[in-house]
């Protein structure tokens, strides 16, 4: 019992840590993100030239999370971890090879056809558009679309780099990786958008466009020298007949419609969006993306620690360490995404205002952003378990599950949209609202179902953390509420410097708070995270949880 206590112990600390190190990563990505969005805002916040941007993108970025990073990649590491463990390091770098030549075949042929049929995609986006877009608006769609495209073959060969990194326990690289496509994206789509129009009109999209495949690029160029390092030599290998690439693709076609469906229910949201005025469209993307923020910095950090464990633990039969594996994937999560849940919604409008606002006369635009924000809070934690949870039936050969579940919600979100803004009429919030509520939905199905196939993943331990951090959760929702009411009035009004010394002082206050009390309450995730924080300060190292 003390082995297996100290074995738990050691698990905990070492998900804690690789957690850290991708979450730092991926937290550096999204910052930088962050700054790309802010860069957009400046230069044309919610007007109807974002809102074209926005939608354009939205259309290889949809394509990039059901072939890319999310089916491909999900199916790939699965599939490549299991032949690594079993059959050694010269199939799984075979199997590696079969599946990138295959992939820029077929994922050549879709940036093709998708140029070709680019402007009937764009007048099915368009279906339920208001007077706000015009033809020149549909025509400058198309041709960004067009102009994008081929993004969606740069990161389908970027994600299977990263997939095979992360299989061979290699993490920093690949996350920092998503880095250089944002720079990419700034400096290279902000050099040729003002080369191409220094008045920053409409031909600038263009240059920003091209940007956003300079950044493709730039994350795709950086992985190589870890890959290399680790062994692999890429070569064209056409024998597509090999068991792996069978099982890859046997996997993809479920989970295309599965591991992807918030996304398409995000495209659906977008159809909608374009009814609701003038910047709805961007206000929900800002949104969004300040919602992935946490999402990217400990949902996806750790599951892409947890899969590939998973998928060892499955190989043969469902193992003993199967639910312990997900159960602490979960508890971390919890403890790391509960408070930007409470921050999020209690913080959305001084976060936007410190993020966006251009000044008074620009309240509009965050109201809109902070209304979205604090609708799609409601939904982040579960969002978050699932990137965990969802994973998993690709593990233990379940796949047909999570398909069926996401197409639930594929068709409740456009019955919903359809409902509350055609039928009501509410505005672009209700859409964030309705993606809120089916990510609670979808966890509450895939969780019942994933606890019926395993026989149990220990629920009470689940429930036990998570009710400790929601009592340290209530206290710190109380201080944000607080500091909202008296401390972060009229942000708009003070010169920005004030704006994040005041903003980032609320922070840093409840936060301690937070995690401070889930130490107190005894979560042992909350003392791996101090541990972990407390080594890597000087002078502190001695005072962190053994």
């Amino acid at each position: 019992m003390a082995e297996e206590k100290t074995s738990t112990a050691a698990e905990n600390r070492s998900t804690a840590k690789a957690t850290g190190i991708i979450g730092s990563a991926v937290m550096l990505s999204r910052i930088l993100g962050l700054a790309r969005d802010m860069f957009m805002y400046r230069l044309f916040g919610t007007s109807a030239f974002a809102d074209c941007f926005n939608l354009a993108f939205k259309i290889p970025n949809l394509l990039r999370d059901l072939f890319a990073e999310g089916a491909l990649s999900q199916s790939f590491v699965t599939t490549f971890s299991k032949r690594l463990k079993e059959e050694g390091e010269k199939s799984a770098w075979q199997l590696a090879n079969k599946v990138l030549s295959l992939a820029v075949v077929i994922m050549s042929l879709i940036t093709i056809l998708g140029v070709l049929v680019a402007p009937w995609i764009v007048d099915l986006l368009l279906s339920f558009a208001d007077k706000s877009f015009g033809p020149n608006e549909r025509n400058l769609i198309v041709l960004l679309t067009r102009i994008m495209y081929p993004f969606i073959l740069i990161v389908s060969l970027s994600a299977l780099v990263m997939g095979m990194l992360n299989a061979r326990n290699v993490f920093g690289m690949p996350a920092l990786a998503s880095c250089f496509f944002n720079l990419g994206c700034i400096i290279g789509g902000g050099l040729i958008g003002y080369c191409l129009d220094p008045q920053w009109g409409e031909k600038s999209l263009i240059g920003i466009s091209i940007g956003v495949l300079i950044g493709g690029m730039a994350q795709l160029v950086v992985q190589f020298p870890s890959l290399w390092k680790i062994g692999f030599r890429p070569r064209w290998d056409g024998a597509w007949r090999d068991g792996g690439v069978k099982k890859i693709l046997s996997l993809m076609l479920p989970a295309v419609i599965a591991a992807s469906a918030v996304q398409v229910n995000v495209m659906v949201n977008a159809m909608f969006a374009t009814s609701t005025g003038a910047g709805g469209v961007s206000a929900l993307n800002y949104a969004f993306r300040l919602m992935q923020l946490p999402i990217g910095m400990f949902g996806v950090a750790v599951a892409t620690i947890t899969l590939p464990a998973l998928s060892r633990a499955a190989i043969g039969s469902i193992g003993k360490d199967f639910a312990p594996t997900l159960r602490r994937g979960m508890n971390m999560i919890t403890i790391l995404v509960l408070p930007s849940c409470i921050g999020l919604s209690f913080l959305a409008v001084p976060l936007v205002t410190l993020l966006f606002n251009k000044g008074p006369s620009d309240m509009q635009g965050t109201m809109m952003i902070a209304g979205a924000l604090q609708a799609y809070a409601y939904g982040l934690l579960f969002y978050s378990w699932m990137k965990v949870v969802q994973p998993a039936f690709y593990a233990i050969d379940k796949r047909w599950i999570p398909m069926l579940v996401s197409f639930l919600s594929i068709v409740l979100n456009f019955g919903l949209n359809w409902y509350f803004v055609r039928v009501k009429g509410w505005g672009h919030e209700s859409l964030a609202l309705t993606t809120s509520l089916l990510a609670v939905l979808n966890f509450s199905l895939l969780f019942a179902s994933l606890r019926k196939l395993t026989g149990g993943l220990g629920t009470p331990a689940i429930l036990n953390t998570l009710w400790r951090c929601a009592i340290a959760a209530l206290v710190m929702g109380s201080l944000c509420y607080l500091a909202n009411k008296f401390l972060l009035q009229d942000l708009s009004s003070i010169i920005l410097i004030l704006r994040w010394l005041l903003v980032g002082a609320v922070i840093s206050v409840v936060a301690i708070v937070y995690f401070g009390l889930c130490y107190v309450l005894g979560v042992r995730e909350a003392r791996d995270c101090i541990g972990m924080v407390l080594r890597h300060i000087p002078g502190l190292k001695k005072f962190a949880p053994k």
